[in-house]
């Protein structure tokens, strides 16, 4: 049995590594194709009466191991510098502001319906209207470069406001000044732990000699995380932010304390521990979505009793996209499809606290939200191949 298992994940993950290299020319995202392989798997195995143990409990795993490794892996390839300061702050407002919009009218719209409280109503929407990096960073790997970093910006933050939000309406009972004050506490600690850690595990990094070395730094990291997340505290800062330190070294060479770390060393063995996130990235997301895929049942996805709702809410989505990136003057062709739903939206609708759950936002209406988002992203980059870099509207 233990051979067939080894056999079966090999092959599974060998067809996501074809997947994954076929998507330049298909335009497919991998993940749509995963999540369809294990919902076939699924089928194959009830066909043939097949008993597996329950494995869905392992997704909360997956997804938050996946978090870390894909947002580490995207902030690494980023720069950082003068030039790229109007593209942040573009990012992060359209991160931020539709996720506030959509977050707190459908929560009002769930409030009403449900008859629930806002605060419930609003718990149970932000899941919803966080962009999925795990998805949209993969998806674009292969347009323009302003393309890759503005998606890579915008979906990691997303990712960041999306847990940051969620913590502060499920964790407080009420939102007041007291609860703003230990939000800015949270906000300070982990900027402060983002600081000593980047600087550690870069020491430990570059003076190191022993030859495993990167499999430790990964694990460090995704302690680091752990531990953070046990105290509410929003980790995903330190993995943008260690990435960032890490993948802009060229820019921070005059600083005294980095030429501590012996940055000429340090940059040749980030292009390697860069390589092997990457590697480990690819599996655990591989994974997730076979597991996501496999643990689907058919008449969630065709549920009817949600299926409008997904509609409304997709629609919902990317009008307000559209309307936000117009706003800023960013270009349309390609950006405005990627807003995929995914990893952290699972992950988030997981961690809703029982008593805070509301019937209408069910496993239903989340996993036909991110099928939908994701067919619109396909759609969109199928239909819309030119490169944003070549119009250079982001200055």
């Amino acid at each position: 049995m233990s051979i067939t298992i080894i056999i079966t994940i090999c092959t599974l993950l060998l067809i996501a590594y074809l997947f994954d290299l076929t998507s330049a020319k298909t335009r497919i995202p991998s993940v749509i194709l995963l999540i369809f392989l294990g919902w076939i798997l699924n089928q194959v195995i009830k066909f043939f009466g097949v008993i597996i143990p329950n494995i869905s409990e392992i997704l909360p795993i997956l997804g938050t191991v996946g978090l870390i490794l894909i947002v580490f892996e995207g902030s690494l390839e980023l720069e950082l510098n003068k030039s790229k300061i109007g593209l942040v702050k573009k990012a992060s407002i359209v991160a931020l502001l539709p996720m506030i919009v959509l977050s707190v009218g459908f929560g009002y719209v769930f409030h009403l319906y449900s008859g629930s409280s806002f605060k419930n109503g609003l718990a149970n929407a932000i899941p919803i209207f966080v962009i999925s990096s795990a998805i949209a960073i993969p998806s674009v790997r292969n347009l323009g470069n302003t393309e890759r970093e503005f998606v890579t910006y915008e979906s990691s933050l997303s990712d960041i406001f999306g847990v940051i939000f969620f913590n502060f309406i499920t964790l407080n009972d009420n939102i007041g000044t007291s609860s703003i004050g230990v939000f800015t506490l949270q906000l300070f600690i982990i900027l402060l732990i983002s600081f000593v850690a980047s600087m550690g595990l870069s020491y430990i990094l570059s003076h190191l000699k022993h030859q495993i070395k990167f499999g430790p730094i990964i694990l460090l990291v995704v302690l680091i995380y752990a531990i953070s997340k046990v105290f509410h505290l929003p980790s995903l800062i330190f993995i943008l932010l260690f990435g960032l330190f890490l993948g802009n070294l060229d820019e921070l060479k005059h600083v005294k304390l980095v030429q501590r770390l012996k940055p000429e060393i340090l940059d040749k063995e980030v292009h390697k521990l860069q390589e092997l996130t990457a590697e480990f990235a690819f599996i655990i997301r591989a994974l997730f979505f076979l597991v996501f895929g496999y643990t689907m049942e058919t008449s969630e996805v065709l549920n009817p009793e949600t299926i409008f709702w997904a509609i409304a809410i997709t629609c919902s989505i990317f009008i307000i996209r559209y309307i936000t990136l117009r706003f800023f003057k960013l270009s349309l062709n390609s950006v405005v499809y990627i807003a995929p739903r995914g990893l952290i939206t699972i992950l988030l609708f997981l961690s809703i606290p029982e008593s805070q759950s509301i019937e209408l936002v069910n496993k239903s209406l989340i996993i036909q939200v991110i099928i939908l988002t994701a067919i619109v992203m396909m759609i969109g980059l199928i239909t819309n191949p030119k490169s944003i870099e070549e119009q250079n509207t982001y200055n």
